[in-house]
């Protein structure tokens, strides 16, 4: 009896290691979770892949922001065009065939939205020179150190490109504009996308942009002159297109009235993140920036 229990003592703790072994991972098991967890933890979670665009299938939305990429990115345009400073020349013909040639410079600083933007265009003439500030929505002449009241003919200068221009594009979404793609079109050898934008005070603009570059080539609108009945077709046209800073920036742009050349605008110099004075735009007798 003496030896049996012996024997069923040895054999239940036998029994008893065999089940402690089984229960725990083998060296190789055991690495192959630890490798599991190291590779569970080190490896980033799978991104989506991007979503293809369907070149037949546009979107206003895929066709506005391709542009606004392709100028620089809306981060990039934010950050480097938060300021700066632009010079150039001005030709100007009226019905008669002549001309009129005027200096300017142009100084702003981007706010958050279109009516927080400070800017100053200085234009200088032979025969005159006057400064016009925009300032937060409030307009401001100034003529010899005195102010005065701007004619609309001036603001609309100075507002031209946010309310019908390469800006108002680049800024729509920040701004409560709406796009509407129209459809594609093929003029003079150039496959063409053609969207409309119409901003928060119904103003609408109709951009003619590259299909292989994402640029702007020219836009149509239409404004009614001061003490004119009827509207006016204007045409704009974009070129010589440059790096500035990261950003796409045109030298040369033509304006049309019908199918008269009105006014041709070359770039000069422009400089971005340029660090600008509020007094330059509060003040009315600053002086404006010089080269």
């Amino acid at each position: 009896m003496e030896k049996i229990a012996v024997l069923r003592r040895l054999f239940l703790c036998a029994l008893a290691g065999l089940l402690l072994v089984a229960g725990q991972p083998t060296a190789s098991h055991a690495a192959q979770s630890d490798n599991a967890q190291k590779t569970e933890k080190s490896e980033p979670p799978k991104k989506a892949a991007p979503q293809k665009i369907d070149r037949n299938n546009l979107t206003a939305e895929q066709v506005a922001e391709t542009v606004v990429l392709v100028y620089g990115s809306r981060e990039g345009l934010k950050q480097i065009r938060r300021s700066g400073v632009e010079r150039g020349k001005i030709t100007r013909f009226n019905a008669e065939g002549k001309t009129e040639e005027i200096d300017y410079q142009r100084a702003f600083k981007r706010g958050e939205t279109f009516d927080k933007d400070k800017i100053r265009l200085d234009q200088r003439m032979p025969a005159l020179e006057y400064s016009i500030i925009y300032n937060e929505g409030q307009f401001t002449g100034v003529l010899r150190g005195s102010t005065f009241k701007p004619r609309q003919q001036d603001v609309t200068t100075v507002m031209l490109d946010r309310t019908h221009g390469l800006d108002a594009l680049l800024r729509y979404k920040e701004n409560g504009a709406s796009v509407k793609y129209v459809g594609k079109d093929n003029q003079k050898g150039l496959d063409l996308w053609i969207l409309d934008l119409t901003d928060k005070e119904s103003r609408a603009t109709r951009y003619f942009i590259s299909a292989k570059t994402g640029r702007v080539l020219w836009l149509e609108y239409e404004e009614r002159a001061e003490g004119e009945s009827a509207s006016v077709k204007y045409r704009r046209s974009f070129h010589d297109y440059r790096n500035v800073q990261g950003t796409l920036v045109p030298y040369r742009s033509v304006l049309y009235a019908g199918d008269r050349q009105v006014e041709e605008s070359r770039l000069m110099t422009m400089t971005y993140g340029v660090k600008l004075e509020d007094s330059v735009f509060q003040n009315p007798e600053a002086a404006s920036l010089q080269p």
